[in-house]
C-alpha cells in the first residue's frame, strides 16, 4: 500500500509538518504511528476521521494538534507522553507531531498541501 503523504501549513504558509502521512483509512489510523521509534522533527501523521488518541504500546512522546472539520486548530497537547490519552470536544482531525514540533496555537487555520 502507498503511503499518503501531504505537507501541513498555516494560512500564512508556515510549514508545520513537511512530511505528513494521511492516515484516513480504518488500517492506517488503527496502526498509527504504533511500532515506530521515533519522529523527526519534520515528519507527523493526520488522523482523519479522529477526535481523540490514545499513546497506549507507543515509545516516544508527542504534540497532538485537534482540529476541527476545516482544521481550524481546538487544541494543542503537547510532550504527550506514552500510555496516555487526549481530545477535544468538536474536534475532527489529530495532527501528531514530534514532542516539541507543533508550532501552533489554539485558533491557527491549516491547510494540507498535496
Amino acid at each position: 500500500m502507498t503511503k499518503r503523504v501531504s505537507t501541513v501549513r498555516t494560512a500564512d504558509g508556515r510549514v508545520v509538518c513537511a512530511r505528513c502521512e494521511l492516515a484516513t483509512t480504518f488500517w492506517t489510523r488503527f496502526r498509527g504511528l504504533m511500532g515506530r521509534a521515533s519522529l523527526a522533527p519534520d515528519e507527523g501523521m493526520l488522523f482523519r476521521p479522529g477526535g481523540s488518541i490514545h499513546m497506549f504500546f507507543m515509545r516516544f512522546p508527542i504534540d497532538a494538534v485537534f482540529c476541527d472539520g476545516d482544521l481550524h486548530v481546538l487544541k494543542v497537547a503537547r510532550d504527550l507522553k506514552p500510555w496516555r490519552m487526549a481530545g477535544a470536544r468538536g474536534a475532527k482531525v489529530v495532527l501528531e507531531l514530534a514532542a516539541g514540533a507543533a508550532d501552533v496555537r489554539e485558533g491557527d487555520q491549516l491547510t494540507l498541501d498535496g
